[in-house]
């Protein structure tokens, strides 16, 4: 996979990915999703949008936002005639690394608590639950990823 910066000329593409991505999620959630609150101009002005395009085809989208102690991964999109296929995993991966980059120790992410299926599918990559936020309209579920832990357990794994 080979990753792009977005710019506003994405401006359309993002925001039309972003609705089909999450149309699934505001079923479940019954509620708008909070990646779908917000104006992609501000979007593509504050945060880093990072696409995976196939001859012009936006297949994914990974929104971050670097902090001083942590990497929030402000939101994973992929469309949803290719979930299944690798491009979600990838762009976790992605975040991770560039957390590393910047000498991050920690990625931060948060998902709807209706939303098993991505609470699970975050816990299997190794993100654990720090905390439940009820809101009047929606619950959210916190979870992070130690980098420094994953990395130990790795390298344990492989010591003799």
């Amino acid at each position: 996979m080979k990753l792009r910066r977005g710019t506003i000329d994405d401006l359309e593409a993002l925001v039309g990915l972003q609705q089909v991505a999450y149309a699934r999620n505001q079923e479940t959630l019954g509620v708008v999703p909070i990646p779908l609150q917000i104006d992609y101009r501000d979007v593509l002005a504050t945060k880093q949008v990072w696409l995976d395009d196939v001859d012009g085809v936006l297949r994914g989208a990974l929104i971050i936002e670097p902090h001083d102690d942590h990497l929030l991964i402000w939101s994973i999109a992929t469309d949803p005639t290719l979930q299944q296929t690798g491009i979600g995993k990838a762009l976790l991966a992605t975040a991770e690394t560039h957390a590393r980059a910047l000498s991050l120790q920690t990625v931060r992410l948060y998902t709807g608590t209706r939303l098993t299926h991505l609470v699970a599918w975050y816990t299997r990559h190794g993100y654990v639950t720090d905390r439940i936020e009820e809101r009047p309209d929606r619950s959210i579920t916190h979870m992070s990823k130690s980098l420094i832990h994953a990395s130990s357990i790795t390298g344990a794994a492989r010591r003799p």
